[in-house]
């Protein structure tokens, strides 16, 4: 049994600052303190600062939320990080990102019949996750087709859930079993049951779980 070495926070045991961070989060649209941003509380300033650059990038970027969604599932699957895939995988779905292209990811598979926008986006995040550069090539293509806001909001999509996987196996985060995940943003918790979801269920990975 995994243990979560960073819980939540009751509220008289955080600081004055914590409190005010915790508030200034759950006014926001993410709606309260959860996921990440649990062991971020923490660190009330850091926190803060980091919850305004992934609300940005979220919901304000030039890049289509389908986009997002799809690099975040790039993201967790490089990491094998089940709490962001379970998140994400669903809200992938809602905005639009074929359900095809997202199991292939998940599988470790360079997806077919992907979008000519997810697949620059798929190439541009694989090779820079991969090879720890980008060719000029996939640059110029990037930038033709993204503009140059585009391609820095791209890369600080990457960057922003690199870090959050990198957290969450410091904090050894869990997923724990038998919650679906409808509204990803109203819960901590992502479904594993037997690894494999009700047949009838579209909001749910096939696999359950990213597999090592």
């Amino acid at each position: 049994m995994i243990k979560d070495r960073m819980p939540p926070l009751a509220a008289d045991r955080m600081t004055p600052a914590q409190k005010k961070a915790a508030a200034e989060l759950a006014a926001g649209p993410r709606g309260g303190v959860r996921g990440p941003f649990i062991p971020l509380l923490r660190s009330p300033d850091l926190m803060d600062r980091l919850q305004k650059v992934g609300e940005y990038l979220r919901y304000q970027s030039s890049l289509e939320t389908r986009l997002n969604e799809f690099v975040m599932l790039i993201v967790a699957r490089q990491w094998s990080q089940q709490f962001e895939w379970c998140v994400h995988y669903p809200l992938a779905l809602e905005a639009g990102l074929d359900r095809g292209v997202a199991d292939a990811v998940a599988e470790g598979h360079r997806p077919r019949g992907m979008a000519e926008d997810e697949e620059l986006a798929h190439d541009f995040c694989d090779e820079l996750l991969r090879t720890h550069g980008v060719s000029d090539a996939t640059y110029r293509r990037s930038v033709d087709k993204f503009g140059e806001q585009g391609v820095i909001d791209l890369l600080g999509l990457i960057g922003y859930f690199t870090r959050r996987p990198l957290r969450g196996a410091a904090r050894r985060l869990p997923a724990s079993r038998n919650q679906r995940i409808r509204a990803a943003t109203q819960t901590e918790e992502c479904m594993i049951k037997d690894r494999m979801p009700p047949p009838d269920d579209p909001s749910v990975s096939p696999l359950g779980v990213l597999p090592p």
